[in-house]
């Protein structure tokens, strides 16, 4: 059952009869998502840090990264990769989030612009994130020295950047680079969108069926590789070995199903789960923390999660 803040938020929503995000050209839903994104958001104070990085990939390319740590200094690094179905979204859209679980974590944050669809279709999005976990774990120790106790690295993300860490963790485990965490937020898991979660809540829940093949036909158009671990890592051969993981879902979510599906084999693998559910949010609550409180309630878990991962 939806909380009588999200009601009204939904309720907001369908009155200002903004078009659907699957009708709009990709550059006009980069932008409006943009546009949209700090709207209920509240801003963090300030930050000790607030630097560009600049990352290299295996093909040349450089990605632009947010490096930020709070006041308080930090202990340990999150490696973040923002949401937006790997088609939308930024470093940009995702900074009041990064630097609220930076505060309630005391961690630094590097906020990584991974490249996106269709101009770069999969894999690239995880190639991305995993040539910036390789160059996290060279350059931990050099970002801010005098500010950063600890170089242990935690990997998360939200929705998309939700799987992207939990391939990334993957790949961690089987490239031997130890990680604190994984923090997944409604992350994606799934090859297919058949759950009953997916049917549940196809429309009216703000992430629509129609959004999510949207998003898909943009990042991975042949239905055939959607079997691909890199892209379903409940499809991954053994989940064995990975790092811890917290794992923070909305209810009435298309992905919830999936979430608890990931948070179940990874402890049938052994791994150690935490995994929290947001009773009455839908896809995309963290970043509404001026309307919802159960934002601010998530911020503080998954920094709780990070702190103690980082101790």
């Amino acid at each position: 059952m939806l909380t009588p803040q999200i009601k009204d938020l939904l309720s907001r929503i369908a009155k200002a009869a903004r078009p659907p995000m699957h009708v709009l050209p990709v550059q006009a839903a980069r932008a409006f998502y943009a546009a949209g994104a700090s709207v209920l958001s509240i801003d963090p104070e300030p930050m000790l840090v607030d630097e560009t990085l600049s990352i290299p990939t295996r093909d040349g390319h450089n990605l632009h990264a947010k490096l930020w740590v709070p006041h308080t200094g930090a202990r340990g690094v999150l490696l973040f990769f923002h949401g937006g179905g790997f088609t939308i979204g930024s470093s940009a859209t995702h900074k009041a989030l990064c630097q609220h679980m930076a505060w309630a974590a005391g961690c630094a944050v590097v906020s990584v612009d991974y490249r996106l669809a269709p101009e770069h279709p999969f894999p690239t999005a995880v190639f991305d994130a995993w040539d910036s976990l390789h160059w996290l774990q060279a350059h931990a120790a050099t970002l801010a020295p005098q500010h950063i106790a600890h170089c242990a690295i935690a990997v998360g993300g939200d929705s998309a950047g939700g799987t992207l860490a939990a391939v990334s963790a993957l790949h961690a485990r089987d490239q031997g680079i130890a990680l604190a965490l994984q923090l997944l937020i409604y992350p994606g898991c799934g090859a297919t969108q058949d759950t009953a979660s997916h049917k549940q809540f196809a429309d009216g829940f703000v992430l629509s069926a129609s959004d999510i093949d949207y998003f898909f036909k943009q990042y991975i158009p042949e239905t055939a590789l959607r079997e691909d671990w890199r892209f379903a890592p409940l499809n991954a051969r053994d989940h064995a070995g990975v790092a811890p993981a917290w794992i923070g879902l909305a209810e009435c979510d298309p992905l919830f199903d999936e979430g608890i599906a990931y948070g179940d084999v990874l402890r049938s693998a052994g791994v150690a789960v935490d995994l929290e559910v947001y009773r009455g949010m839908v896809h995309g609550f963290v970043n509404w923390e001026r309307a919802i409180p159960e934002a601010r309630h998530a911020h503080a878990d998954a920094g709780a999660a990070l702190k103690a991962a980082f101790a």
